[in-house]
C-alpha cells in the first residue's frame, strides 16, 4: 500500500473518530447558549438545510453508495495530490452515514443565530466543506497537483 492511500485512510480514520467523539459529548448532555451561537442536540433527518428528508431511511443508503463511489473514483484516479482531501470527504460523510444508521438522524449540535438564522451543523459537515473547497482549488490550479502528482509506481507522471 502506498503512502498516498494510507493517508487517504489515515485522514478517514481521523475525521471519523474525531466527529464520533465530539457527537457523544452532546448525545451525553453537553449543551452551551451564547448570544450568538448555541451548542445544542439536533437530530437533522435529511442533508444540508434538511433536504431530502423525505427519503428517510432510504437517505442512508443512497449516501453510502456515493461515499463509495467517490472512494473508488479517487482511488482509481491515483493522483496523489487528492487523496488527503478525498480521506477527509469520506471520512466527514461515512459519520455521518453513521449516525443514521445508530441514530434518529445526524447528530448536528453548532446552532449559528447571530442576526439571522443559520444552519445547525457539527464537525463533520465543515469538514467536508472545507474538502471539497480543497477539490475544487486543486481543479482550479492544476499546477499545485502536478508538483506533487506521482503514479503509484513513483515515476513523475505528467498527466494532469
Amino acid at each position: 500500500m502506498t503512502k498516498p492511500v494510507v493517508a487517504l485512510f489515515l485522514a478517514l480514520a481521523g475525521i471519523f473518530i474525531i466527529d464520533q467523539n465530539i457527537k457523544t459529548l452532546f448525545l451525553e448532555g453537553f449543551r452551551y447558549y451564547t448570544d450568538c451561537i448555541d451548542l445544542t442536540l439536533v437530530y437533522n433527518k435529511g442533508v444540508a438545510f434538511s433536504m431530502f428528508a423525505f427519503l428517510k431511511g432510504w437517505l442512508k443508503w443512497v449516501q453510502l453508495v456515493l461515499i463509495f463511489g467517490v472512494l473508488v473514483y479517487v482511488l482509481r484516479l491515483k493522483k496523489v495530490c487528492y487523496m488527503l482531501p478525498a480521506g477527509i470527504l469520506v471520512g466527514a460523510g461515512l459519520s455521518n452515514v453513521y449516525d443514521r444508521f445508530i441514530h434518529p438522524g445526524v447528530v448536528d449540535y453548532v446552532y449559528w443565530h447571530c442576526g439571522f438564522d443559520f444552519a445547525i451543523f457539527n464537525f463533520a459537515d465543515v469538514m467536508i466543506d472545507v474538502a471539497v473547497v480543497w477539490i475544487l482549488l486543486l481543479n482550479l490550479k492544476p499546477k499545485w497537483c502536478e508538483a506533487m502528482q506521482r503514479d503509484f509506481s513513483g515515476k513523475k507522471n505528467n498527466a494532469v
